[in-house]
């Protein structure tokens, strides 16, 4: 591997999306069975890439924005992160296709960027 091998993978969705609103529209008792199964989904996707996750990362939850105006409560579509590192950008992406998190839950897509060296350090 390169260097340059962390990416950094953001999970993304709307709760404005179709896809979210079908979700909160199950029954609960349906939704929390999916909920199950996506989980179960989601350890057996870390398992079989644990060798290549640098930080398992998590959930996120409510957003403050701190701009030189102070600090705001605000929403956007980040819903979980994990590191991980792979030969290439591409390498990387695939880890993640097929992913739980819009297999299984209502997510819509995750992106994955480099982790890239601070210049000049």
């Amino acid at each position: 591997m390169t260097t340059n091998d962390t990416y950094l993978a953001i999970f993304l969705g709307s709760k404005a999306s179709p896809r979210w609103k079908a979700w909160t529209a199950l029954p609960e008792a349906e939704r929390r069975a999916k909920e199950q199964e996506g989980m179960a989904a989601w350890k057996a996707w870390a398992e079989k890439h644990h060798a290549v996750i640098s930080a398992m990362g998590g959930p996120l939850g409510k957003t403050k924005k701190i701009t030189e105006h102070g600090i705001a409560d605000v929403s956007n579509e980040m819903g979980a992160f994990v590191v991980v590192r792979a030969e290439s950008h591409e390498a990387a992406a695939r880890l993640f296709e097929k992913h739980p998190h819009f297999t299984i839950f209502p997510g819509e897509s995750v992106e994955i960027m480099p982790v890239l060296p601070i210049p000049g350090a």
